[in-house]
């Protein structure tokens, strides 16, 4: 899919598999942390035995504020899960079960996206001949990039957003997902009651490709750090009397400070029109990830590729004409990857 062979790096790869491929259970999620948490400085081959311990423990944890971790109406290794949270069974025991049910499918299915298997391999599938996975250099390669430290924070996010989704059976109700700015979080509503869901910032970098949206210069999620990202609203905020929904996820972008607070940063300047263009694009990779940012999407701009083509068009031509608002792009600090 063009997402990552627009930009083929390793994390753009990685990324590909945590945002875009199928989701019918939490389990790829928790794979996911349980090798972030891996042992890099020991052998290349991870037992199940090994793997099991942070596996479980990831997706116990999304348990106790998640019941549903699964589309499937029951799963007798999530059910072991359950009994170890409540002190019903003992560690060894979750252990037991998760190296005997906990990765039938996950590892098969792990590389696939969009019913293809992506062309780098993180790891090697040795459960019949060794009884766990080997990790490859793509993989050991992957944990010395500046992204590395990204990718926790993403993966967290989006399980976050699945299960928000799950939660609230899509089938039969569109996600709405807002954003409270004092907060920094993306929030939805049950029946009036608001449930936080996750942060923006982790939600959305992914998308971005953990680049700044206006210059394509690297951003961080790591709290405290000098490249920690903002959250922009793409048409300022100060034209919210003109743009209904000014808060929605489709006007929200990460920049660096440079670009949202520098002299010659956008500040209340409207973004021009090929920034204007990589905003659609952007979007489009929340329709591809499929839920819940799918459904947000469409609800927020249109239900048809043309239609959310002519919503963004027409809000930035109405605040263009009617605020007489300055447009703004920067100078390109990296190479665009979308």
């Amino acid at each position: 899919m063009d997402f990552y062979q627009a930009d083929p790096t390793l994390e753009n790869y990685w990324r590909g598999v945590i945002l875009f491929g199928r989701n019918v259970a939490s389990y790829k999620f928790a794979l996911a942390h349980a090798l972030y948490d891996v042992d890099k400085s020991g052998s290349d081959l991870v037992t199940l035995e090994d793997l099991a311990v942070p596996f479980s423990r990831h997706l116990c944890e999304h348990l106790l504020h998640a019941p549903k971790q699964i589309t499937s109406r029951g799963s007798q290794y999530l059910e072991a899960c359950v009994q170890f949270n409540n002190g019903e069974i003992s560690q060894d025991k979750l252990t037991e079960t998760t190296v005997r049910l906990g990765f039938n499918n996950v590892i098969d299915a792990f590389h696939n996206v969009n019913q293809g298997e992506i062309e780098k391999r993180f790891f090697l599938d040795e459960r019949k001949t060794h009884k766990g996975i080997r990790l490859t250099d793509n993989f050991y390669q992957l944990s010395e990039r500046q992204q590395y430290q990204n990718l926790a924070f993403e993966t967290n996010a989006r399980w976050n957003l699945v299960e928000q989704a799950w939660a609230m059976g899509v089938s039969r109700n569109l996600v709405a997902v807002e954003f409270d700015e004092h907060n920094q979080l993306l929030f939805s509503r049950i029946n009036e009651r608001r449930v936080d869901i996750t942060s923006c910032r982790d939600s959305l970098n992914g998308y971005q490709k953990g680049r700044c949206f206006y210059c394509f210069k690297p951003i961080s999620l790591i709290p405290g750090d000098a490249e920690l990202a903002d959250v922009d609203h793409f048409i300022p905020w100060s034209a919210r009397e003109e743009v209904n929904n000014i808060n929605g996820v489709w006007n929200l972008v990460l920049a660096c400070k440079c670009c949202n607070r520098g002299v010659e940063g956008k500040s209340s300047h409207l973004p021009s029109r090929k920034l204007l263009q990589r905003l659609h694009a952007r979007n489009e990779y929340f329709i591809q990830s499929k839920l819940p940012l799918h459904e947000t999407i469409v609800k927020q701009t249109g239900k048809q590729t043309v239609q959310r083509i002519d919503f963004l068009e027409s809000h930035w031509h109405k605040v263009k004409n009617n605020r007489l608002f300055h447009t703004w792009e920067p100078k390109a600090e990296g190479e665009a990857t979308f």
